[in-house]
């Protein structure tokens, strides 16, 4: 059950860190010619996702320019939750960002624990620190062959009476993928210490196979949320559309609550288009799935070309992939790729994690070109 907000006085000695990664890419992203790091696919045009579709221009000038329902548009609910094995008043339509700040705010309140899978998109962390939260890492693990999770250090951190334990699947940056062994073992070792789990799933819809697709977390437990959107897998990053789903009806209503001090509802045109997507995922996760593949073959015969500088940890699903740096600091690498190559590149550090490794961005077409820009620039 969700508990009364209790008096929290004054929280003002708790202040945002600055956002690394929005920050870098505010910086960078329409200065530098080439975008090596981008975590999204290839995006659309309004015509060209009209045409896959195939609806006509004309569903869309009819649509009203008014207020829509604060939970989302019941049409598009129902899509999305069929997607997810939940109904359509199980999800709450949201910016993705925006639904990481519903789920903290609604969820959380000083003094609560929560265990966060790391690295990982900063505002999963800090907007519980904001709050007020103790806040526990949970960082995954570097091996030759691939990123793994500690579960034995995971029944460490998930202390009793933790509120919250925060994952990524597919994982951002780098492109683990849990098996559904360790998912298993993960909520039950949530619902023995009373953790509700949330698990960002913005990359689902990018495993390399359908076969290794992770049940959402709403469908998995009455408790868990999932957060998803249209911004990765989609390519539709400019809809500014995701969601919120589980199946707790009292975190329902609670969510919409605190939505009314964000954005109210989203726009009626947007979610005409995020329906329309919704309604032909497969083609547009089969074009997104076709660009990462060859960008992904692009990526390794770079690696064998430079490998006393790179070592490779090939992502297992998603659009990203986190690649060693051996030669150094990765920050320094990734400052002056772009300052003297027009690359930009983003360092581990973002993230808040150590200073060697870089994230590269599979999911677009531009990828080749930057790719090769870097390459003439380090040799």
């Amino acid at each position: 059950m969700l508990r009364q907000r209790k008096e929290t006085g004054d929280n003002s000695s708790v202040s945002f860190k600055p956002f690394a990664l929005e920050r870098l890419f505010a910086r960078w992203e329409f200065r530098a010619p080439h975008l090596l790091s981008s975590s999204d696919c290839e995006s659309l045009t309004v015509k060209e996702l009209l045409a896959i579709a195939g609806w006509s221009a004309e569903a869309l000038l009819d649509v009203g320019l008014g207020y829509t329902d604060s939970q989302g548009d019941p049409m598009l609910r129902s899509v999305i939750g069929a997607t997810h094995g939940v109904n359509a008043d199980d999800i709450v339509v949201c910016a993705p960002a925006e639904g990481i700040f519903l789920i903290a705010t609604a969820l959380l309140e000083p003094g609560d624990r929560v265990v966060v899978e790391t690295p990982c998109y900063q505002s999963l962390e800090e907007l519980p620190r904001r709050l007020g939260c103790t806040v526990v890492r949970w960082p995954l693990v570097e091996t030759a062959d691939g990123w793994r999770m500690d579960l034995d250090r995971l029944d460490e951190l998930l202390a009793p009476g933790t509120r919250l334990l925060v994952l990524n699947a597919p994982h951002n940056p780098t492109g683990h993928l849990p098996s559904r062994t360790d998912m298993d073992a993960i909520f039950a070792l949530a619902d023995a210490r009373g953790a509700r789990v949330l698990v960002d799933e913005m990359y689902r819809g990018l495993e390399r196979t359908s076969a290794e697709r992770l049940e959402p977390a709403c469908a998995r437990n009455e408790r868990a949320v999932s957060l998803g959107g249209l911004s990765k897998t989609h390519g539709l990053p400019g809809l500014r559309i995701g969601w919120l789903a589980t199946r707790d009806r009292p975190l329902v209503e609670a969510l919409i609550a605190h939505k009314d001090y964000t954005t109210i509802c989203a726009s009626g045109p947007t979610q005409i288009l995020a329906r329309a997507a919704l309604e032909n995922h497969d083609a547009l996760a089969a074009r997104s799935l076709d660009i990462v593949a060859a960008n992904l073959e692009r990526a390794r015969s770079f690696i064998d070309r430079h490998g006393e500088r790179f070592a490779w940890r090939e992502p297992a699903a998603g659009s990203v992939a986190f690649m060693r740096y051996t030669a150094g600091s990765a920050a320094a690498f990734c400052e002056r790729a772009a300052e003297e190559a027009g690359v930009m590149v983003v360092p581990s550090t973002v993230f808040d994690f150590e200073d060697a490794h870089v994230r590269l961005g599979l999911g677009r077409r531009g990828f080749a070109a930057a790719l090769a820009a870097l390459e003439a620039w380090i040799t």
